[in-house]
Order: C-alpha cells, then sequence, then structure tokens
C-alpha cells in the first residue's frame, strides 16, 4: 500500500503563493503519473497539474503560468509551486499517484485545504 501526505495549504491573501508538497511512502519512481487535483465546495474533482516519470508536465488552462509542478525523486515528493493565487483557486487539493500494471492503480492523499480571500 501506498501513503501520500499532502502539506503546505493553508489561507493566502489573493496574489500570494502557496507551496504544496506530497510526499510519497515509497520510490516515486514506479509511477507513471503523479499529479494534483481540487476539489471546490460543489464541485467535482478536477485535474490541476501532473508530471510523468520522464518530467513532462500537463496543467489545466485555468492554472498555467501561475502554477509550477515538480518532483524531487530523491525525496519521494511532489510539488505544486502555486503563485498569483486567486480566490477561484480555493479547493482541497489532493495528490495523485498512478501505476500502470495490466490494471491502473489510482492512490491518493488525504487533501490539503487552500483558501484564498479576495
Amino acid at each position: 500500500q501506498v501513503q501520500l501526505v499532502e502539506s503546505g495549504g493553508g489561507l493566502v491573501q489573493a496574489g500570494g503563493s502557496l507551496r504544496l508538497s506530497c510526499a510519497a511512502s515509497r520510490s516515486i519512481f514506479s509511477f507513471n503519473v503523479m499529479g494534483w487535483y481540487r476539489q471546490a465546495p460543489g464541485k467535482q474533482r478536477e485535474l490541476v497539474a501532473d508530471i510523468t516519470g520522464g518530467g513532462t508536465t500537463a496543467y489545466a488552462d485555468s492554472v498555467k503560468g501561475r502554477f509550477t509542478i515538480s518532483r524531487d525523486n530523491a525525496k519521494n515528493t511532489v510539488y505544486l509551486q502555486m503563485n498569483s493565487l486567486k480566490p477561484e483557486d480555493t479547493a482541497v487539493y489532493y495528490c495523485n499517484a498512478a501505476l500502470q500494471m495490466g490494471t491502473l492503480y489510482n492512490y491518493w492523499g488525504q487533501g490539503t485545504q487552500v483558501t484564498v480571500s479576495s
């Protein structure tokens, strides 16, 4: 079983920055893709950004140019640097790790709250 532990959420004013961290309980080399999702009250969970084992990244249109995803394989950690935050970025942010072994396995963290005040 894999454990993902997020940290770094909090309350920030619009225009501010936060960096989220996701620490995995085992080497992240084995995962095909790791990503960050978010879920705002009353809305579906949506993909924010992800990064492949080879370092290829992808972003939701709403965060392009403001958020950056990165990974530190030595620390088994994935980061989400969030700049120029907006009130609409307010949500619970979840870390995800996907492993394709015939069957697709998805692992989730417990989530961390990000609140952006106007």
